[in-house]
């Protein structure tokens, strides 16, 4: 399916945007030139965060249950499967952005340059328990990391619990089957409901997994054989989500509705993905790399510029674009040196040293 590497590079250019509108003196300068559009960029690009959310329930109920049913055969190892396969290039980016915070302190005197990191910080970090502990960020969207991780592990325990009680009360498979569908379904009520509405759940997964959820069980919708069992599921869908907007309208809830009923179709009529645009395909491809880079380029170039370049908005707008066209290329180089290779222990260990290397050298 095209489309959901077309729809991750569409979500990741607006959080690029978001970022890039927000932080450093560069949006501030460059602002006057199209107002209306770095106040949206800065105050609702983030929004389509929840379609990466969408996507990655999506993309775990494929891995984990294509038919509802737990297919994995040692689940902690498929737990650290995915804590490898994002944390690696997460810490690769990471240290790069604490080197790159380290660089430009000097130079650049401003509240988006995260200060010199402790040891504690760079261990919760690495460890992705950095929201849940209470410490500084060393970069953005590294939330986002974390709260994926979290995500796939309910989703994995959730499903999980399904197979244990199947095999202990073997229970039949088809009876098994819709349990786990129904406990995810139940865990993406109680998020969009209740745990979705008290902010400070926002370091948790129970805050997110309404449009995690809604994501599995499009790709279990999509299973369906029958046209009448498709249309009822979709019904459904559109049932929870509009309620729960009527219980609260949130605008990230209505993305992730409209996201995932988006997904439903265009996996339903296969030629909806015919036709997209190939360099966005490819830039959702390497989505995930950019989305972890981008902001210690941001740092240098905002450094550069204010430096060396003279004041004034178009420069200032220069500095922005050229900050996309380099996080682009670092985000191709890390996709292909480090995102697209196995996880594995040794390179595991070896990225966290590195980032407690840079870490400790950038405190020093």
């Amino acid at each position: 399916m095209p489309l959901l590497d077309a729809m991750k590079g569409l979500a990741c250019m607006l959080i690029v945007g978001h970022h890039l509108a927000r932080y450093g003196p560069l949006p501030e300068g460059a602002s006057p030139l199209a107002p209306w559009l770095f106040e949206w960029l800065a105050q609702d690009g983030r929004l389509a965060v929840q379609v990466f959310l969408v996507l990655a329930g999506f993309l775990a109920a494929g891995t984990l249950a294509p038919d509802g049913l737990l297919r994995i055969d040692r689940p902690l190892a498929r737990v650290f499967q995915r804590y490898g396969r994002l944390v690696m290039p997460y810490l690769a980016a990471l240290s790069f952005s604490v080197l790159a915070a380290a660089l430009v302190r000097p130079w650049l005197q401003h509240e988006a340059v995260p200060a010199a990191p402790g040891l504690s910080q760079l261990l919760a970090h690495g460890l992705l328990l950095q929201d849940l502990l209470g410490y500084e960020a060393l970069s953005t969207g590294v939330w986002y990391v974390a709260i994926d991780f979290q995500l796939f592990v309910l989703a994995l325990a959730a499903i999980g619990l399904v197979g244990l009680l199947q095999r202990r009360a073997a229970l039949a498979p088809e009876r098994a089957r819709w349990l786990a569908v129904s406990l995810v379904l139940l865990l993406a009520v109680a998020s969009l409901v209740l745990f979705n509405r008290h902010a400070e759940l926002d370091v948790t997964a129970l805050y997110f997994f309404g449009a995690y959820g809604l994501g599995m069980l499009v790709f279990w919708i999509g299973r369906a054989t029958r046209r009448s069992t498709w249309g009822f599921a979709v019904a459904l869908l559109l049932l929870l989500g509009a309620s729960a907007l009527a219980l609260e309208w949130r605008s990230r809830i209505a993305i992730a509705l409209v996201t995932a009923l988006s997904m439903a179709l265009a996996e339903r009529h296969e030629r909806l993905s015919m036709g997209v645009w190939p360099p966005l395909v490819g830039l959702g491809r390497i989505s995930y790399s950019l989305f972890l880079i981008h902001f210690p380029v941001l740092l240098l170039v905002s450094a550069v510029i204010e430096r060396l370049a003279p004041d004034g908005p178009w420069i200032d707008l220069f500095g922005l674009l050229l900050t996309f066209v380099l996080s682009i290329l670092a985000a191709v180089a890390l996709y292909r040196w480090v995102e697209s290779r196995p996880a594995d222990w040794r390179g595991l260990l070896a990225l966290f040293a590195v980032l407690m290397a840079c870490g400790m050298l950038a405190s020093a």
